[in-house]
């Protein structure tokens, strides 16, 4: 007898429609698993014996093929457990077929039959919204995450043989409730603990309206690990469909912690300087998010930017741009969604006090050069906004007043973001930092004598044109924290003073 149960590949962080086919003929006992399976998914058959084993249930003593379709579509993880299982007992008679055929059905079973949560159930509830079916089948711990896409039931399976008594019975199931978004975190950090670098502090507001990248230069202590840590305290929360978006990566990752709904705050992924390159970008031999893409609607800090190695660097300038992250392997390419802030943080030179008032740079101009070497022009020239640290004085550290607090700060910028929201309505982005510049040149134009203001400046510098468009993007996010309705000189020469910063002091020679 033949029977089918439909589950799902997840590919990237999206999930693939996949048939499990099961087929159960006489013959010697065997159990052959088809369909271009990983080795987790065969090893599927020794979980799914003994569960059905434990659960009383019979498995049948014949020739078991199980085939997932499409067959040229990899499949790997745990996912299939159930669906196996519960096709091998409808294809031997213990299940009538039709009760399954409205239903996506995904999780692992232990060897006793508990259903474990497994990774992508998001991304598999939308998938079978987009099917049409019924709904979907996971374990408890999922049911939160599933049901945070509207339009389709979900049914939380505890074990295999409380599943199987259900169908049996006919009886209603109960359904989990509507899943509302999380309460934002509390944070304990606040803007307020930071004290001067007034400009610093402007500059990131800036970055934080528009959604622009920020790297941040200085001497060792000054505070740009400070400030990068509590930007995120003054982000607006995520929106519903922001939300679904970060949870079904964080969810595809197995980052999300079972019984978890949507989250809610924006993340901040901190990798080491050591990370590889598949670690930031994504890849391995089954391809997975990397902290670009785990930043995705959030930030993506980079301490000690120049000790990252150039080739790894330089993968984030495709993401940067695109704002996705493409793996590619030899069976599939995969893309991941990479819409963050970059912000990074490094010293002058090696030794840390190139630009300090205090401390005499004691690099060598060839340790200099390795050292500048690492970060490419390309590369610094995706970031919107480049400034200089300096260190606080003891006056200033004893008489510098607390600074605005983050929910002050904050409501400027979702006031900005607000505007940027409107503006840019139908166009599928909602900030500066990633309006393409026709529709920027369109909506916020700039009169003929503030662009020459811009030129001069590209000339004086030696800017590229790429640098040109971000800084218009700058200007306008500056207007829109300020309330303007026209972008004006004033906000070009401020945007301007974000992406020159000074050189540091010359190093011995």
């Amino acid at each position: 007898m033949l029977a089918k149960v439909i589950s799902a590949a997840v590919i990237g962080v999206d999930a693939r429609p996949v048939e499990v086919e099961c087929d159960v003929a006489a013959g010697l006992p065997s159990f052959d698993t088809v369909g271009l399976a990983e080795m987790s998914v065969r090893e599927a058959r020794v979980r799914v014996r003994s569960a059905i084993r434990h659960s009383d249930l019979r498995f049948p003593m014949t020739r078991v093929t199980v085939n997932l379709a499409p067959a040229d579509l990899r499949k790997d993880g745990t996912c299939f457990d159930l669906p196996v299982a519960l096709a091998v007992l409808a294809a031997d008679g213990a299940l009538r077929p039709e009760m399954l055929q409205d239903w996506a059905v995904v999780g692992e079973l232990s060897l006793t039959g508990a259903v474990r949560p497994v990774c992508g159930v998001l991304a598999v509830a939308e998938m079978a919204r987009a099917l049409g079916l019924r709904g979907l089948l996971c374990a408890s711990a999922n049911v939160a995450e599933a049901r945070a896409v509207a339009g389709i039931e979900v049914r939380a399976a505890e074990s295999l043989g409380e599943v199987v008594r259900l169908l049996r019975s006919g009886s209603d199931w109960p359904e989990a409730g509507v899943v509302e978004l999380q309460p934002r975190a509390r944070h304990s950090l606040c803007w307020s603990d930071v004290r001067g670098h007034a400009l610093a502090r402007r500059a990131l507001e800036v970055a934080a309206a528009g959604g622009h990248n920020v790297v941040m230069v200085g001497t060792p202590g000054t505070g740009k690990t400070m400030l990068a840590r509590r930007l995120p305290t003054i982000l607006p929360g995520l929106a519903q469909n922001e939300a679904i978006e970060v949870t079904k990566i964080h969810s595809v990752a197995g980052l999300l912690a079972p019984g978890l709904g949507l989250l809610r705050d924006r993340p901040f992924r901190a990798p080491h300087h050591t990370a590889s390159a598949s670690a930031l970008v994504g890849g391995g031999s089954v391809p997975k998010p990397g902290e670009v893409s785990l930043a995705h609607r959030g930030v993506l800090f980079l301490d000690e930017l120049a000790e990252f190695p150039r080739h790894v660097l330089e993968t984030l300038r495709q993401p940067l741009e695109e704002g996705y992250a493409t793996v590619t392997r030899t069976r599939q390419v995969v893309r991941y969604p990479a819409q963050c802030m970059l912000v990074a943080a490094l010293n002058g030179c090696p030794c840390g006090h190139a630009g300090s008032p205090v401390h005499k740079c004691t690099c060598s101009t060839t340790s200099l050069e390795r050292y500048r070497s690492r970060l490419s022009g390309p590369l610094l020239d995706r970031i919107d906004i480049q400034i200089q640290l300096q260190p606080l004085s003891s006056a200033m550290l004893r008489h510098s007043p607390p600074g605005e607090t983050s929910a002050v700060v904050q409501a400027r910028v979702c006031a900005a973001r607000d505007r940027q929201a409107v503006r840019y309505r139908g166009l599928g982005v909602t900030t500066n930092a990633l309006v393409a510049m026709p529709a920027l040149r369109q909506l916020c134009p700039m009169a003929p004598p503030v662009h020459d203001l811009l030129l001069r400046a590209l000339e004086q510098f030696g800017l590229s044109p790429r640098a040109h468009d971000r800084i218009w993007r700058v200007a306008q996010s500056i207007a829109d924290l300020d309330g303007c309705q026209t972008l004006g000189a004033e906000h070009v020469s401020e945007a301007l003073q974000y992406r020159h910063f000074d050189e540091p002091a010359q190093p011995r020679a």
